[in-house]
Order: C-alpha cells, then structure tokens, then sequence
C-alpha cells in the first residue's frame, strides 16, 4: 500500500479565524505608495497595520547640503495638491532668520496664491471621496477649475504641478495682467461650481450613508495624535494656523474658521467644502487689497534685500554685477546668520512646519519639515478598526493621506 501524503499547513492556521489582506502598496484603491496589512473577520476589519517608507527620499538630510535657494524645489514635492504653500512656507521660514521684511503687497500677492492652493487641495480630496463613494461626475464637473488655478500659476511662474514659485523676499516677477484676468474669472465661476458640487453631495442619500459614522474621532484624541488642519477641525477643535500665529498679514483678513462635530469622513468633506468658501472670500479681500494699491506701489513684488533676493534675469544676462549675485546667492555665497527659527503655515492638510538650524553655513546645520499626514497616518488603525473594508478605503481619502508629504 502506497503511503498516503498529507498537505502541512502553516502552524497556527487552524486556529486563525480572520483573512490577512495587503491592502497596498500597489493596490489602486489606496492612492498611494504605502502598506495596509489588515485582518478581516469577512468584511469587518480587526486590525491593522501601517508600513511607510516606500518613496523616502531623504529630503532633510539632502536639504542639509543644500544652499537656501536650491531647497525650494524639494518643498514643492511634500503635498503637490498644493506645492505653493509649501514654497511660500520655506520662503517664509528664511525670511524669519534673515530678518528680512517683506511690504504689504507681497504678502497679499502670497495669500491669493496660498488660498488657491487651498481650494486645487480640498477640491482634489472632496472630489475623491466622492469617487470612492461611487459618484465620479462631481470629479470631473470640478476638475476643470483645477485647470483653471493650474493656469494661474503658469502665469505666475511658468509651472503648473511643482511650482518653485516665489523667491525669499516676495515673486520672481510682478504678476501679469492675463494672470489677474483669469483669477478675476475664477472668483466669477468658481462659486456657482462648488454650489453645484455641494448640491450633488451633501444632501445625497448614498453618499450620506457611506460616510456618516466612518472614520470618526473624538477631539481629545485627535488632538493627542497631533492633528491639525480639516481633519482636527472636523472634530470641533478650530485650531488654525492663520489664526492663532497669523504669517503673510493674514490679520488683515476677516473670515471664519468651520468646525464638524465628530470628525467622521462625513464632517471632514463638510469641513473642507466650507473652508473653500472661505478661501473664495479671502482671495476677494486679497485682490481688493492689491489693486488699491497705486503708482510706484502697485509695481512691488519683492522686499528690498538685494543679497538674497535675485537679480532681474535680463540684468543677470547683460550687467556682470547682477551676475555675480546671481551666482553667489543660488550657491550660498551670501551670509547666513547662525540661528534656530521654526515657522509653520496652514497647508492643505494642517500645520505644515519647517524647523531650521542655522551655524552660519551655505545651507542648514538642521532642518526639519513638520509633515501633517506622517502624523494623520498613525491614527489609520484606530479609525478603521471595526469598521467596513470599503470603509477603510473612504477613510483614507477623506483623511487626504498624500503619500509625497507623509514620506519625505
């Protein structure tokens, strides 16, 4: 008689009552480059588990052999929904340990550029959620003005995703008159789109279902994680970083800050709606603001700090003064003060902060990028645990989870 052979199973396996799914790196639902091993108990997760470090880039440590100017490039590749926060965010951290102060029209100029940052951001991850959700029209119906902010910027800078826009001390160059024309039919559009949008979503049955009660968090909690930004909000906390250490004259501006209740996926979408509107409205004050400005004063792009500031490109090309600034500031020859600064604004996705350690050298002895979703991610577990696999998935759009800044 033949012996008979039998299958080993894996020790342990018998026992095991729930399914192990890899949900990520490479899944497509997941948005991202990031690992999910979650245990289900047939749809119901049990637990999960986060892995990062897929794309780490090593952007701190590569800044740390870089002279100031040749930084800004790494930023726009943190959260690229919204690179012009982050360039306007280094700028301002080197203006605060250069001691170098930029004029009122600057700083207006910046905050138009920062909130449309804001609004391609949210419009990006409400739309998102609403595709996850299974409604793919409001993405599409929306995508066009994110065309439109893309445009703006090409105006501004010359680039559309991966700005490098503005220089420490203000812009490149003045911005032209087709930029203000397109940002003029933005403000016009723009509200009748999200009114729209809002109409599809906030009141829709199916929608209302699938993220009411996913995701939630208590404030207390989201605040012992580290929160900020619309997903701290969403929990009724209004914390805000252009309200509580204002940058950029942002206290010149009169709007409000939304606040959700119990921070689920449902409130999050609620919460970054409003905060479009809001956004809509500080861009009119804005622009209000800058064209009261006349004369020699209307033409102000930049503050008057010629050794870190540089010189006009058609002078660089034809003066061999304006060349030799050119090169000493793009690679460090300019002097550094020594100095520890941290400055931090309101991103896309919360506090976005850089801490800067300066010996006095061409590029920084320390620096440190303050990453709001490296810090949403720990939370993943807790909001999925119990919950639907497919809630799992609309959970991690609505957090806004962009793998570029929570990797760097």
């Amino acid at each position: 008689m033949e012996p008979q052979h039998h299958i080993k199973l894996p020790e342990g396996s018998i026992e095991k009552t729930t399914t192990t799914l890899n949900l990520g790196p490479t899944h497509p639902a997941t948005h991202g480059v990031f690992q999910n091993i979650l245990e289900l108990d047939g749809e119901r997760i049990v637990s999960a588990e986060q892995t990062v470090g897929y794309i780490h880039r090593a952007f701190e440590k590569i800044a740390e052999r870089r002279p100031l100017y040749q930084i800004t490039p790494l930023t726009d590749r943190l959260n690229y929904c919204s690179s012009p926060i982050n360039n306007m965010g280094w700028h301002l951290t080197c203006e605060k340990l250069l001691k170098v102060k930029t004029p009122k029209r600057v700083d207006y100029l910046r905050v138009i550029i920062m909130e449309l940052a804001r609004i391609s951001d949210h419009l990006i991850c409400n739309s998102v959620v609403g595709v996850d959700s299974g409604a793919f029209s409001g993405f599409l119906y929306v995508m066009q003005y994110r065309e439109l902010i893309y445009e703006i910027y090409e105006e501004i800078c010359g680039s559309r995703l991966t700005t490098n826009m503005g220089r420490i001390g203000g812009f490149e160059r003045n911005f032209s008159a087709a930029a203000f024309e397109k940002l003029e039919r933005f403000l016009r559009e723009y509200p009748d789109v999200l009114k729209e949008f809002e109409n599809l979503f906030n009141r829709n049955r199916i929608f209302m279902d699938r993220t009411i009660g996913t995701g939630g968090i208590s404030g207390e909690r989201a605040l012992n994680y580290g929160f900020t930004g619309p997903n701290l909000r969403a929990t009724g906390v209004d914390y805000d970083v252009r309200v509580h250490s204002p940058y950029s004259s942002y206290e010149d501006f009169e709007f409000n800050i939304p606040v959700g209740k119990t921070g689920d996926n449902y409130d999050r979408f609620l919460v970054r709606n409003q905060e479009m509107w809001e956004s809509l409205s500080i861009i009119e004050q804005a622009y209000r603001k800058v064209q009261a400005f006349k004369g020699a004063e209307a033409e102000v792009y930049h503050a008057d700090a010629p050794e870190y500031f540089l010189p006009p490109k058609a002078d660089v090309y034809t003066k061999m003064e304006a060349l030799i600034w050119h090169f000493k500031i793009v690679m460090g020859e300019t002097e550094i003060p020594p100095g520890e600064v941290y400055q931090s604004v309101e991103g896309g996705n919360g506090e976005l902060g850089f801490y800067f350690i300066s010996d006095g050298g061409r590029s920084p002895y320390r620096l440190h990028f303050r990453r709001p979703c490296f810090i949403y991610y720990q939370a993943y577990s807790e909001l999925t645990k119990g919950s639907m696999l497919s809630d799992a998935v609309l959970t991690m759009s609505s957090l806004n989870l962009i793998a570029g800044e929570m990797d760097a």
